[in-house]
């Protein structure tokens, strides 16, 4: 297949497990560009088992990680035929699926240090009859890298602006950063949570899988005692290269204060709005104080509290959705496992040292074909 004709496809299902995100993709001057992409739900028993396994909450023996294995690979292969029936695309015309999968573990240090992400690609080959490009990460940490972010390439390729320092934040469970340096250079990291606490949090006592334009946040006051005691946590003060994931930031974390039990839920949860919001700012002022302006994507976009935070505490920079630069927000971390894909198929390196620490350059990925 002729790759300035073909297409590619990325899933990605995030931190917060909020569905799988499927992006169709063509690449015109090496550049990616969006033609449709949709949000596939997730069953909520699946989506409870993948929660309650990212968050340490139970162990699964060999037999139930292959059947989950395999189930979230199912439930990635459906994404994608749907996308493939509503874009009126067919297989043939796709090269590849670049499939980021579901996270369960993300630890990169220590003797042993390791990423985790499952869904079975083979599946996914076999249902959708595609070459399938998975497990992007662990060459990075093979390579002492941390893994992640793996997105700062393409925000640099999509969202850069020579002369001047932009930061890209994406606003996942996890939030991390982007600096596109004025003089060229690249560098990003996780800062910590974003919207992962909030939404198990809102789940608990709200039964809602996130706090829709942080409505639940706004109802309550932050408390300044068990935020400081959530900042002190060693993780923000980690110089980068880092990264975290929900085996760190989960409500058990949460629940070793003390003082929660003095406060009402929603007292919590204006608290835990203001610590990604304020972990979030502390990281741009320190490692990019130049910047004009702060260009967000992921999920937390669409809560309006959370923007309006970041925006008091940001300035005098302009804080944005990438929309306006005419990259969606919501699909910005599909497309770029699309180009991960890609890169992979051209033996392009997939990584940024500088971004992940890794020792050079990586091909990032291994290919699961098809049959024919």
């Amino acid at each position: 297949m002729d790759d300035a004709s073909a297409l590619y496809i990325g899933l990605i299902s995030g931190t917060s497990a909020d569905g799988i995100d499927a992006a169709l993709v063509r690449f015109e001057r090496d550049r990616p560009r969006l033609l449709a992409a949709l949000t596939h739900p997730w069953p909520d028993e699946l989506r409870t088992r993948i929660l309650a396994m990212a968050q340490d909450e139970t162990r699964l023996d060999l037999d139930a990680y292959g059947r989950l294995d395999v189930a979230i690979g199912e439930c990635f292969a459906a994404a994608t035929l749907r996308l493939l029936e509503d874009s009126s695309t067919t297989s043939a015309e796709v090269r590849a699926i670049g499939s980021h999968g579901q996270t369960l573990r993300h630890r990169p240090h220590g003797e042993h240090p390791f990423t985790l992400q499952v869904g079975d690609p083979s599946v996914i080959a076999e249902r959708c009859r595609i070459d399938v490009v998975a497990d992007f990460r662990r060459a990075d940490v093979a390579a002492g890298g941390q893994g992640a972010p793996l997105l700062p390439a393409v925000h640099a390729m999509l969202l850069g602006s020579p002369g001047r320092t932009r930061v890209v934040l994406n606003l996942g469970g996890i939030a991390n950063i982007t600096v596109l340096a004025a003089d060229g250079r690249v560098f990003g990291f996780d800062t910590g949570p974003a919207n992962g606490l909030m939404d198990a949090w809102c789940l608990r006592h709200r039964g809602e899988a996130f706090d829709r334009n942080g409505a639940f946040a706004r109802a309550g006051s932050v408390d300044s005692e068990l935020l400081a005691a959530l900042l002190a946590d060693p993780y923000f003060a980690l110089p980068p290269p880092k990264s975290t994931g929900r085996e760190h930031f989960h409500l058990a974390w949460l629940e070793q204060q003390t003082r929660l039990s003095l406060l009402s839920p929603a007292d919590v949860q204006a608290t835990l709005l203001e610590l990604s919001a304020r972990s979030v700012a502390d990281a741009v002022d320190r490692h990019a104080p130049d910047a004009t302006e702060v260009l967000a994507c992921g999920g937390g976009v669409h809560n309006s509290a959370l923007m309006e935070r970041l925006a008091t505490l940001l300035k005098p920079r302009a804080v944005r959705s990438t929309a306006d630069e005419g990259v969606d927000p919501d699909y910005l971390e599909a497309m770029a496992f699309a180009w991960l894909a890609r890169q992979r198929l051209l033996g392009l390196p997939g990584n940024l040292p500088a971004v992940t620490g890794a020792r050079g350059p990586r091909v990032l990925g291994a290919v699961y074909p098809a049959s024919a």
